[in-house]
């Protein structure tokens, strides 16, 4: 089934193979951005340059008016939302626990965490049989870090992506009698620019070797795991934690 695929934080990474890739398979995409507006409306418009409908939507996911902003945004130009891609997310500069601060955290937690409920909420708004709508998936981005913890390097980023599992598990008992499923997918080494926000931009290069599979993963990898969660051929999964991480 498609329909229309909002992609929150899709101007770079994963969120940007997701949005790429929601719009091969035939889905009205909306490409999310903060900050990132040239390269979000690049990915909006290659997929109409394919044959597609995307637009590209600015709107900050961390609060409730740029949430509502979004999705009101959507109804309006793609019409209502069937799948979500929780997918907008940030990390600190690599530390140990004793040296983070409050206001850091706060940050860490609105990108990794509210955004997701938030987003999750509006699609659930319009989605649900409960409230009248015809179903839809959801899909939010956890990491591995959430069962390795990261120690002495992303103990925060883990702590969000275990707070995200959680979520994935108790949601989709909570929605699935609605119509709606709800599942998250777990990125191991990716190569993302996530790595130079922590500090160290060729991390995911420098240690792709020390990964069972034996190198560091793509973006389009974590996609098409994404993609098939979304998809009617995963109709019987609901609250599913898929590890996308080389064996790791």
């Amino acid at each position: 089934m498609t329909g229309v695929l909002i992609v929150t934080g899709a101007g770079r990474g994963i969120g940007a193979a997701c949005a790429r890739a929601g719009g091969g398979r035939g889905y009205k995409v909306c490409v999310n951005y903060n900050t990132s507006a040239g390269r979000a409306q690049t990915i909006a418009d290659d997929i109409v340059k394919a044959g597609g409908q995307a637009i590209a939507v600015k709107a900050d996911v961390t609060t409730e008016a740029g949430v509502k902003n979004l999705f009101e945004t959507v109804d309006r130009e793609l019409g209502t939302v069937t799948a979500l891609v929780n997918n907008a997310g940030t990390i600190l500069p690599q530390s140990r626990v004793e040296g983070c601060e409050a206001g850091a955290l706060e940050l860490l937690f609105k990108v990794n965490v509210i955004s997701q409920f938030l987003c999750a909420r509006e699609a659930i708004r319009r989605m649900s049989t409960k409230h009248g709508g015809s179903g839809g998936a959801i899909v939010n981005i956890s990491s591995v870090h959430s069962r390795l913890g990261a120690p002495g390097l992303f103990v925060s980023y883990a702590a969000t992506k275990g707070a995200i599992d959680t979520f994935t598990f108790g949601l989709g008992i909570e929605v699935a009698s609605e119509g709606i499923r709800v599942n998250a997918v777990r990125p191991g080494l990716i190569n993302t620019e996530l790595h130079a926000i922590g500090g160290d931009s060729q991390r995911a290069q420098r240690f792709g070797s020390t990964v069972p599979i034996g190198r560091e993963g793509e973006p389009k990898e974590i996609a098409e795991a994404v993609m098939w969660l979304l998809s009617d051929t995963a109709s019987y999964v609901v609250g599913a934690l898929v590890d996308v991480g080389g064996g790791r």
